[in-house]
């Protein structure tokens, strides 16, 4: 396992890539490392964690060897982020019951609003090392 924290998102969707995207260009302490929840690596990694949704259909950090998901797997990433975007972890003091009813919403309607790609999004040969398969 690597010592990196590992953000699991869907592969296929475009909403997913461009989050992971965003993450990297203010990940300046390359604090992260990556892995598409349709991944080999995926499954095993997160073959012992009980998922709240089901597998692919979340927003998944693993951290410190404790598996956090949806609102607060993206809050607790926006904290290691550069710039303002830490402040969006104060939001954590909202219940989670109501950051995971928003977070849901937008979980449902990704593919409509969003869409999504026939196969995993390839980074490029750059940025390749931060990708877990």
């Amino acid at each position: 396992m690597p010592e990196n924290s590992v953000i699991f998102f869907d592969g296929i969707c475009n909403l997913c890539n461009g989050a992971v995207q965003f993450v990297i260009e203010r990940d300046r302490q390359n604090y992260f490392k990556f892995a598409a929840l349709q991944s080999e690596f995926a499954k095993n990694a997160l073959s012992n964690a009980e998922l709240k949704v089901k597998h692919g259909d979340s927003f998944v950090l693993l951290e410190n060897g404790k598996v956090y998901e949806q609102s607060t797997a993206a809050l607790k990433v926006a904290r290691k982020l550069s710039g303002l975007w830490p402040l969006l972890y104060g939001f954590i003091v909202v219940p989670p019951f109501i950051r995971n009813a928003i977070y849901k919403f937008i979980a449902r309607n990704r593919y409509k609003w969003f869409g999504k790609q026939e196969s995993c999004w390839v980074p490029t040969p750059e940025l390749k090392s931060k990708f877990l398969t």
